[in-house]
């Protein structure tokens, strides 16, 4: 017989200490590097250039209204006219009403006051459509009304 015996029990069990310590660590990193998509653009969205711009102060008080082209538009067809996106659908001027009472609906009647329009209209828009949203909401007292843009200047 011999003095050393084989153990005959199989591998060690796998250490599962730092199992815990991997998985917040992938759950951080996933936090972090998501970003969350507000809405998926239906128009064409190329702003113009402008030289004096501001950055909105408070985003969650803003309602973002989309004017332009359509993205792709049917064979044949080369001025379709001007598509207003609320949200993530296709709507027109009547729907701007409502969709600002929905906006103010979410908001505190203190904050009311301070929500703003947006407005993120292509570069080839007409301006009759965008006139027709500022008469609209004009009629429903959302008078702070801002234009999207780019900054730089027209110049070639």
């Amino acid at each position: 017989m011999s003095k050393f015996k084989k153990n005959k029990k199989g591998l060690p069990p796998i250490n599962t200490a730092s199992l815990p310590d991997i998985v917040f660590m992938l759950l951080f990193f996933f936090m972090v590097a998501t970003t969350m998509r507000e809405t998926s653009v239906l128009v064409k969205n190329d702003l113009p250039n402008a030289t004096e711009i501001k950055k909105l102060s408070e985003k969650r008080l803003t309602s973002t209204i989309y004017v332009g082209p359509p993205i792709s538009s049917p064979k044949g067809v080369t001025d379709a006219g001007d598509l207003i996106q609320l949200n993530d659908k296709i709507a027109s001027v009547k729907d701007v009403r409502n969709f600002i009472y929905m906006a103010r609906e979410g908001v505190p009647s203190e904050e009311q006051g301070a929500m703003t329009t947006l407005i993120k209209s292509d570069i080839n828009s007409t301006v009759g459509t965008i006139s027709d949203i500022k008469k609209e909401l004009r009629e429903i007292n959302a008078l702070k009304v801002t234009y999207a843009t780019r900054q730089g200047s027209d110049k070639k």
